[in-house]
């Protein structure tokens, strides 16, 4: 019980909440518009982003941040240009993937735990990741809260967003900057691999719950910080590795959620 109250494990749970929570209503958007790929397409895009940084000695938040909006640009820009949006994006995340790895290889005097990157490192969280992840999580929470109609009118229908003066397109290039920026500062917390997964369980889980889209955004919201408190205990009492452990209460949900919702049926 000790160890669930150590100052690393409380930083551990700030950081993996604000992840949750900030990841809860973007996943919402995600799952409306079926747009579950692109989301492993920015987070795969990060390792690009850290080899890039690294080679440049900066920051890695900066260069994983530049990356990842560029990506997201480019694959707004060449959407409905002749290449199916799913083959574009499973491009685009296997390829940024592997250029990443391969690109980390190449940086001359420089010795990373790879595995910090892809799977997340939320234990070794400090006071400046934590201010970082929440300025983050203020700021996504903000632009949903801001624009929160107009991408809901966007996803739901598009010829009715049309028709009362709002641009689907632009709503849609908003929604994939704001995954960016997602994937920039949680990167630490559960890894370019598994960042995907936090933001679409929650939400997927949710949706047999809900009767509404706030609705759901609250549920998912719950259930994603749940899922982080209950992954970290899982850590802690079982010496299970963190992100996983959260990711895979993340699973349950949606399992327990989609099971009692086929039995109700």
């Amino acid at each position: 019980m000790s160890l669930l109250l150590a100052p690393f494990m409380l930083r551990a749970a700030l950081a993996a909440t604000g992840v949750a929570l900030a990841a809860a209503p973007l996943g919402a958007f995600v799952v409306w518009r079926r747009m579950a790929y692109f989301g492993d397409a920015i987070s795969h895009g990060a390792m690009l982003g850290v080899a890039l940084a690294l080679a440049a000695s900066l920051p890695v938040f900066w260069g994983v941040l530049a990356v990842t909006l560029v990506l997201a640009l480019a694959v707004a820009a060449l959407a409905g240009r002749g290449v199916p949006v799913d083959t574009l994006l499973g491009v685009a995340a296997h390829g940024a993937l592997a250029l990443g790895l391969v690109a980390v290889s190449f940086v001359p005097g420089v010795r990373i735990d790879l595995m910090a990157y892809l799977f997340g490192d939320v234990l070794a969280v400090g006071g400046a990741d934590l201010a970082l992840i929440w300025a983050g999580v203020a700021l996504l929470l903000g632009l949903v809260a801001w624009r929160w109609r107009a991408l809901l009118l966007s996803a739901v229908d598009e010829d009715l967003a049309i028709a009362s003066g709002l641009s689907p397109r632009r709503e849609r290039l908003t929604l994939m900057l704001a995954l960016a920026l997602l994937v920039a500062f949680s990167l630490k917390v559960v890894g370019a691999l598994l960042i995907s997964a936090l933001l679409i369980l929650p939400a997927a889980a949710a949706r047999p719950l809900a009767r509404g889209p706030g609705r759901m955004v609250a549920i998912a919201m719950g259930i994603g910080a749940a899922s982080a408190l209950g992954g970290l205990a899982l850590a802690a009492l079982a010496d299970s590795p963190a992100a996983p452990s959260i990711v895979s209460l993340a699973t349950l949900a949606f399992l327990l959620t989609h099971g009692l919702d086929s039995l109700r049926r």
